[in-house]
């Protein structure tokens, strides 16, 4: 009788076992690179790299199939928008490609995918499989945007309401008569406002929109890489570059390092019609002020009059925030749940200062906004603390994007390589 009850007990507490380990396998999921692919993160934390693209590797977007769209600052082969495929050990390989045009924006909403040239807005429909039905034939939405000799990009991000915004960045520094010369003052009323320096919002499926047919959302914002569509408070925030060269133009009223340090880059909450200030004022971190640009009569120290909206929350400046992503997964920490992840991309104006970024930090939130101290969550990219600080990085992080799981994707690019943030500590 005893053999009979263990013959038959042995094989249901293998399968028992078998099962449990099975669990805990896809329990843990994507096992991370060893030392992380380079990077230091939180503890529980881990990074694997994706793929090595070997291309300026700029927004991207995960569909739940695993399909990761990326868009290159200029083509590689004739290809804009690389397609990858994941593994289930979560690397990736290249798929196919199309859109031969340069940009940054890329976007997936309601079975489109968006994606942005330097002057132009195209959108591509999609099959139940998130795969790209005619990838020659995309449907023009905006043209004719305004492109000059910086700020170029275009950025874009859709809300729930059928809108889209784009961000077209001011082709100034500062708005002056003579661009980044020493001395010379701004232009009386910035004429590069009526067709740039601000988010221009039109409808996501008009083809063909001009100037004309959108609207200017908000207005004042010298240059906006990284935004994204708070889905808790239904609005959109934005992260500004903020200007340069405090001290080139104007030496008598700021010293290198003060040049080094100021202004802030910010974060913004915007509303329709709201302006944020620029060229006419910057933020000072330190001085929690907003401050009269020297272009428009200011010192350092005299504080901007005018509707002007203050920012949402302010960073060191020149670290460049080129990705902003409201994190909505459920993989990691509640403490997480509904912050901001931001992808400063790294400075080349510190000098003689060390330079800065080159990581990504969060941002708690809270009811909609900002609350306590941002942190420093991926660090590293550069390959090491004289990189950074010489402006040498190795990695320069751009883009980010959630996979259906909650694990964070980080493009790069530098070197183009695509990073996937996991978290298995229980």
């Amino acid at each position: 009788m005893k053999n009979n009850v263990l013959k038959y007990l042995l094989p249901v507490a293998l399968l028992t076992a078998s099962v449990t380990l099975y669990a805990l396998k896809a329990d843990i999921g994507v096992q991370p690179d060893a030392y992380n692919a380079g990077l230091t993160l939180p503890a529980g934390f881990g990074a694997l790299k994706v793929a090595d693209l070997g291309a300026q590797a700029r927004h991207l977007t995960v569909t739940p199939q695993g399909i990761i769209y990326v868009k290159l600052a200029r083509p590689k082969e004739g290809k804009g928008i690389l397609v990858l495929k994941q593994n289930a050990d979560g690397r990736a390989v290249v798929t196919g490609g199309f859109g031969n045009y340069s940009g940054t924006g890329i976007y997936i909403k309601d079975g489109y995918l968006y994606a942005s040239s330097n002057q132009e807005v195209f959108r591509y429909k999609l099959n139940d499989n998130n795969e790209v039905i005619d990838p020659n034939a995309p449907e023009k939405i905006i043209t004719g945007l305004k492109m000059g000799r910086e700020h170029e990009t275009k950025s874009i991000v859709l809300d729930n309401a059928g809108n889209i915004y784009v961000n077209v960045g001011a082709y100034s520094n500062s708005c002056q008569e003579h661009d980044r010369q020493k001395g010379s003052m701004g232009i009386k009323g910035c004429p590069i406002l009526d067709s740039a320096g601000g988010i221009w919002q039109f409808k996501a499926n008009k083809p063909n929109q001009t100037y004309g047919q959108g609207v200017r959302y908000t207005t004042g914002l010298r240059n906006v890489v990284g935004l994204d569509w708070n889905q808790q408070d239904n609005q959109l925030f934005v992260m500004q570059h903020g200007r340069d060269q405090l001290h080139d133009i104007f030496p008598d009223m700021y010293t290198v390092k003060e040049s080094s340090l100021l202004p802030a880059e910010c974060l913004y909450a915007l509303k329709k019609g709201d302006n944020a200030g620029w060229p006419y004022l910057y933020y000072d971190q330190f001085q929690h002020k907003k401050i009269m640009a020297p272009e428009y009569g200011g010192d350092g120290k005299k504080e901007a009059v005018g509707n002007f909206i203050d920012p949402a929350a302010a960073y060191p400046g020149h670290m460049a925030p080129n990705g902003l992503l409201f994190y909505t997964g459920n993989m990691f920490p509640e403490k997480y749940k509904n912050g901001a992840f931001i992808a400063f991309h790294g400075s080349w104006n510190r000098a003689p200062e060390p330079q800065a970024g080159y990581f990504v930090v969060f941002q708690p939130f809270k009811n909609g906004m900002p609350s306590g101290q941002w942190e420093v969550f991926a660090d590293n990219f550069s390959g090491s603390p004289a990189k950074t600080a010489a402006g040498r990085a190795d990695h320069r992080p751009c883009g980010l994007a959630q996979g259906s799981d909650g694990s964070l994707y980080i493009s790069d690019d530098s070197r183009g390589t695509i990073y996937r943030v996991v978290y298995n500590k229980k």
